[in-house]
This record gives C-alpha cells, sequence and structure tokens, in this order.
C-alpha cells in the first residue's frame, strides 16, 4: 500500500483504517454487551447474578494479559497475519458462548474469546501506523479509536435490546456473525511492506542484500576491516584457536525481562495508576446493568440504552483530551477523570439509596467522560517509560487496564454481598479520591 506525503488518507488508506476500525468495533462490542445480559443468563443457567458476574472476569484478565504478548508477535511474524488469526478465533470463541450449556462452559468460551480478542485494537493500531506512514498517523489512529468506541458505546444497548428480543443466546450468535464479517474484511487488506516480520510472509531479500561480500582485502563493509593477509588467515581452521559462541536469548525470557524493567522501572507510577483505573472504572462499569436492573427496576433493554451514555461521553472526552492536556498538561487530564469518575460513584450511591434510574443516567456519562480522559493519558506517558519498546509499554497499559477490569469484578462482588450496591458505590468514591491524591503526587 502506498503511503502518501499528504495530510489526507487515500482511499486505500481509508478503506484499511475503516476495516481494522470494524475489528476493533467487534472487539469492544463482544466485551461490553454482556453486562445488561447478565441478570438474563443468571436467570436460562439457573445461577445467582452475583455468580454470573466471573463472566466479566473471564474474558476482562486474559484480555488484558496478552495485549503486550499479542504486540510482541505482531513485531514477529507480521500484523496482519495475526489479525486474520486472532479476528476468526473471537467469532469462534463468541459462538461457543451462544451455545453454552452452563456457566462453567460459559466461562471457558469467555476465556477463549478474551484470549483471541486481546490484540485487536493494538495490534489494528499499529498496523495502521504501518499504512499511512507518521505523517497521517495521528489522524487515522483517532478515526480508528473513533470506531471502536462507538462500538463500545452502542453495544450495550444492542445487547440488551436483542436479549429482550430474542435472548442472550441469539445476542452471542449475532456478535458472532459481525466477526465473522471482520474477519472477511481483512481479506481486502495486505501487508504494508516494510511493515515488521515482512519477511515471514516469504518475500524474499535483493540478491543484492543477499549477496556474499568478497574476503579480498578492501572489499570489507565501510566500517568492518580488512582481514588479515598474514599466513596465520590462510591456515587450515582447525590450526584457530574456537572463539566461545554466545547462546542466542530465550526470546520468553527476554520479553518477560523488558516487560517487568518497564512495568517496575522509573515510570512504575504509571503502569500502577492504570491498574487501579481498570480496577475502579472498569470494575464499576461491570457492575452497571445488573445494579440497573435489580435495583432501579430496569429491563435489558432499557439498562442498554442508558449504558450508552457511557460510549457517547467516551467520545466526547476523546475529542475533548488534546484541548484539556494542552491546558493542563498530562497530569491534569488524568485529575479531571478522576474527579469525574468520582462523581460517577456519588450519582451511582444516590440512585441505590433512591432506586431511581436518572442519577445513573449521569452516572454512566460521567464515567465515560472520566475513563477515556485517564486511560489514553496514561498510555501517552507510558511511551516514555522506553522509546525503544513503545509497543510492548502501551501493551503493559492495557495488560494494567483491563486485567485491573477483571481483579475490580472479583473485589466488587465481595464488596457487594458485605454492604450491598449503596456501599459498593460508596467504596468506590472513597478508592478513586485516594487515587485522585496519589497520582497528583506521583505524576
Amino acid at each position: 500500500m502506498q503511503r502518501t506525503n499528504t495530510s489526507r488518507l487515500s482511499a486505500a488508506q481509508i478503506h484499511t483504517v475503516v476495516t481494522l476500525g470494524f475489528c476493533g468495533l467487534v472487539s469492544a462490542a463482544d466485551n461490553w454487551f454482556v453486562s445488561p445480559a447478565l441478570p438474563a443468563i443468571a436467570q436460562t443457567l439457573a445461577v445467582a447474578p452475583t455468580a454470573a458476574m466471573v463472566i466479566l472476569t473471564a474474558y476482562m484478565l486474559p484480555y488484558g494479559a496478552l495485549q503486550p504478548v499479542c504486540g510482541a508477535i505482531g513485531d514477529a511474524v507480521g500484523r496482519l497475519r495475526l489479525l486474520r488469526v486472532i479476528v476468526l478465533g473471537l467469532c469462534a470463541g463468541t459462538l461457543l458462548c451462544a451455545v453454552a450449556p452452563s456457566l462453567a462452559v460459559l466461562v471457558l468460551a469467555r476465556v477463549v474469546t478474551g484470549c483471541f480478542a486481546a490484540g485487536i485494537i493494538s495490534v489494528s493500531q499499529a498496523f495502521v501506523g504501518d499504512a499511512v506512514g507518521p505523517e497521517c498517523r495521528a489522524g487515522a489512529v483517532g478515526i480508528l479509536m473513533g470506531i471502536t468506541f462507538t462500538g463500545q458505546g452502542l453495544s450495550a444497548g444492542l445487547g440488551g435490546i436483542l436479549t429482550d428480543l430474542v435472548g442472550w443466546r441469539a445476542a452471542f450468535a449475532a456478535f458472532g456473525a459481525l466477526a465473522f464479517a471482520a474477519w472477511l474484511g481483512l481479506s481486502t487488506l495486505r501487508e504494508p511492506a516494510l511493515a515488521p516480520g515482512a519477511a515471514a510472509f516469504g518475500q524474499a531479500e535483493s540478491p543484492e542484500a543477499a549477496e556474499v561480500p568478497s574476503s579480498a582485502p578492501g572489499s570489507a563493509a565501510p566500517g568492518v576491516p580488512d582481514a588479515p593477509s598474514s599466513a596465520a588467515s590462510a591456515a587450515p581452521a582447525s590450526s584457530q584457536p574456537l572463539q566461545p559462541v554466545a547462546p542466542a536469548a530465550n526470546p520468553v525470557v527476554a520479553f518477560f525481562r523488558n516487560a517487568l524493567d518497564i512495568f517496575f522501572g522509573p515510570r512504575r507510577a504509571v503502569f500502577v495508576l492504570a491498574l487501579a483505573t481498570g480496577i475502579l472504572f472498569l470494575g464499576t462499569y461491570g457492575f452497571m446493568g445488573t445494579f440497573l436492573s435489580e435495583v432501579c427496576g430496569l429491563s435489558s433493554t432499557a439498562a442498554g440504552l442508558l449504558m450508552m451514555f457511557y460510549g457517547v461521553f467516551c467520545l466526547v472526552g476523546g475529542s475533548l483530551s488534546g484541548a484539556l492536556g494542552a491546558r493542563r498538561g498530562l497530569p491534569g487530564v488524568i485529575a479531571i477523570g478522576e474527579v469525574s469518575g468520582i462523581a460517577a460513584a456519588v450519582l451511582l450511591a444516590v440512585a441505590a439509596a433512591t432506586s431511581s434510574w436518572l442519577p445513573a443516567l449521569g452516572a454512566a456519562a460521567c464515567l465515560g467522560l472520566g475513563y477515556i480522559l485517564v486511560q489514553p493519558t496514561l498510555v501517552t506517558l507510558s511511551m516514555e517509560a522506553d522509546p525503544e519498546r513503545v509497543g510492548l509499554c502501551t501493551g503493559l497499559i492495557g495488560f494494567g487496564v483491563f486485567a485491573g477490569g477483571g481483579v475490580g469484578s472479583m473485589l466488587g462482588g465481595t464488596v457487594l454481598a458485605a454492604g450491598g450496591y449503596l456501599g459498593l458505590w460508596l467504596v468506590v468514591a472513597a478508592l478513586l479520591l485516594v487515587q485522585l491524591i496519589v497520582s497528583k503526587r506521583v505524576l
């Protein structure tokens, strides 16, 4: 695919961005539509709604944990090749969810789905960067994430409507069909010529690159000394002393060493804040569907439509973050997002005390605004941790956020059992206040 030297995207580049954006939309929708469907899933499988919440954890833990791994694999084997595999796996896992006969099988299917979905957004971002070049990268990635957030916002409402009309199994089947359509769309793309891993696709090196340089004096490559012309150089190999050969680094060991060095390095506060963001923001969002059903008395459709405000305000916050960053700096953007999160938790506590859905409407908006101001800003800050491994740095942010979301679902269930929804939202508000104070000190 040709790269342009202008700030405008060509038709082929727009096709690439939209195709990959649709893949991101499907992966986001597959994750977020489950929350308003939890009460119906629990009723069908004859389990308590709090027990069914393990479905959220089963998806988000592998989804977060494997993001850095997917980034490294994409660098090695080619991003498009990896995308074709993981989008097809997302399709298969989602269809398996539709026919799961028990909670145990459904949890297993969600684990499989989360493993495949883990790299779709991060690998797509890197692919778009390869395809359009640095001069158009910011605009192209903005379009990509705009499409993805649209899927996140609409999925809750669409999932709730499908659950009420045709059941949660049909909802899973519908999203599986969308994943298959996304996989078909990938067949229209080609790997950019300069993308990492291009050699793995069987592209031969040029004859000049493969040519072996002559061993005659004066023919060595620049910077490489000529071979000595002494008699020793002509001696048989058996007369030369054997030189020890350093063993090749184990790629798995190297990956974990680099990841740990970055995560616990000088910028560790950024990654710890990403983990806290996942626990509090995504953990809160995961409980909202069941809360709106059990406490506010909303149907799956009504709960899903209300939660669409989360996605709408993700889009609003994304459009505001650049201007806020220019005026207040990146730590200031994070602080505003955390204040918005506190407001969401307080509004949810009011909704729990009054059994009214109106405060929850504002809570969904504040939660989406807060999340989109905090998470991408942490991604930007993480790039300074190791400029030579930016993909790994951003993948570690994804790991922290989504693994934290899975942990938040588990911890939230414990708090919910002990203090009810009112206690849960008050604890979230208090912890977000602590995060705000800590982030202002460490950033």
